[in-house]
Order: structure tokens, then C-alpha cells, then sequence
């Protein structure tokens, strides 16, 4: 079945359409190499952003001291910056001062790497809209819910961890899943210090078999299907989540 498809995909390169990931041993794996980067990238920077936010929007709603203002800062840096920007100063800046180990061969190697610095850079630059987006559905919360926790003897950091939150959750879904489709789009940008990422892959294919109209169309409908997918999991976790009479349509 296999020699059948790269067959026809030969045939279809004879054709003009050269797809070479589909019969080609050395550009398929590291087509798959980039591939399974590019989800590792998405799922591990995403569950730190998301983390991060929800940390933030609690320091900011239980608190108005230097911590609360140092999150004010680290979000307005992260959401009024280029987040290419920002990817240069951890990989350079940052990575630059860091201490340096040794490989197995005893060559200098930093201790953090490219994939690394990416995931750093993507999960703080998504942190910063989740703070927003998760703020903004504590905001939405009734304060009647705060005021009835009260009521039953809960301090207002447990009636914020137990009742506020999870409610406020709910409101934010929707803006939570535009944050995390932009973040999926922006792990192309980890091309630029030299992750091997989809990108980054897919440019040393067209660059060696001269097909980059055929490799961009490819990655037209990864980055489809993998938003697409990112929309259709928040969906579920919302639906899963819904409340009976609470939230939009009830």
C-alpha cells in the first residue's frame, strides 16, 4: 500500500506537482520531525501560558501590592512587544549570559536550548493575553457569588480559588481559544532561532526539491487542521464544563 501511494505521488511529480514528503524516505522524516516539534511546541507552551494566566489574573484580583504591579508590567511588555522581539532577547540576550555545559565530546553546549528559548518566549508572550482574558472573566463573575461565600465562612482568597474562579473560567473560553489559535500560528516564529519546527523543515525541503508552492499549500492545511483542532478541544472542555443555568444560553 505504501510503494503504491509514493508510486502515484511520483507520477504526480512527473506531472509537475512535486510533493516530495509523500515518496521521498529523507523529506518525510524530517517532515514528521518538524511536525511532532511543531505539536510539542503548541502543547507544552500552551499549558504553561495558560498556567500563567490564570496565576496572574489571581494576583491582580486579590492583590494591589508590588506584586500586583510587577504583573502589570510584565503584561504590558509581553502584549505591546513583537513577540519575534522577544524571542531574540531570551535566545541572544538572555541565552548569551547563561552558563555554558559540555556535550559528551566536550564541546561548549548552552544549557538551555533553542526549543527551550521558544517555549519561554511563546508561553510568556500567550501568558500575558490569558492574564487579560482571565481577568476579564472574573470581572464578568456576579459579585453576588463572592458576597454568598462570604456569607458561609469563606476568607476571600478561598471564596476566589473555590467559587470565583471556576465560574470565571467559563466566561473565558471564548477569547481563550482565539489566544491559543494566535499561539498556534505563532510557533512559526521559532523558526527565526533555529527550531526545527514545521517551518523551518518545510524550507529545507522546498529549497532542495525547488517545490515551495507545493510545500506551502501543505502547510496551509496543517496549520488549518491543527487550529481547527484547538478550537474544536476548547469547545468540548466548554461544553463539558457548562453549568445549568449559568453562562451565555441558559
Amino acid at each position: 500500500m505504501i510503494g503504491v501511494i509514493q508510486q502515484y505521488f511520483r507520477d504526480l511529480a512527473a506531472s509537475g506537482i512535486n510533493l516530495t514528503i509523500f515518496y521521498d524516505a529523507f523529506d518525510f522524516n524530517r517532515f514528521v520531525t518538524g511536525l511532532g516539534n511543531t505539536l510539542l511546541l503548541i502543547v507544552i507552551s500552551a499549558l504553561f501560558a495558560i498556567l500563567i494566566g490564570l496565576l496572574c489574573a489571581a494576583v491582580l484580583t486579590l492583590s494591589n501590592g508590588v506584586t500586583a504591579r510587577l504583573v502589570r508590567a510584565y503584561v504590558a511588555v509581553f502584549r505591546n512587544t513583537p513577540l519575534i522581539v522577544q524571542m531574540y532577547f531570551f535566545y541572544f540576550a538572555i541565552g548569551s549570559i547563561m552558563p555554558v555545559g559540555r556535550n559528551e565530546i566536550g564541546l561548549p553546549q548552552p544549557l538551555i536550548g533553542s526549543f527551550a528559548w521558544a517555549v519561554i518566549s511563546l508561553s510568556l508572550y500567550s501568558g500575558a493575553f490569558n492574564t487579560e482574558t482571565f481577568r476579564a472573566g472574573v470581572s464578568a463573575v456576579h459579585k453576588s457569588y463572592e458576597e454568598a461565600a462570604l456569607a458561609l465562612g469563606y476568607n476571600r482568597r478561598q471564596a476566589f480559588f473555590s467559587v470565583t474562579a471556576p465560574l470565571a473560567l467559563r466566561f473565558s473560553f471564548a477569547s481563550l481559544a482565539n489566544n491559543l489559535v494566535d499561539l498556534t500560528k505563532s510557533t512559526t516564529i521559532a523558526y527565526a532561532v533555529g527550531v526545527a519546527e514545521l517551518l523551518y523543515v518545510s524550507n529545507q525541503i522546498w529549497s532542495d526539491s525547488l517545490n515551495t508552492i507545493e510545500m506551502m499549500n501543505v502547510m496551509l492545511v496543517i496549520y488549518l487542521v491543527l487550529t481547527g483542532g484547538v478550537v474544536f478541544l476548547i469547545n468540548r472542555v466548554e461544553a463539558a464544563m457548562r453549568l445549568p443555568g449559568f453562562g451565555a444560553g441558559n
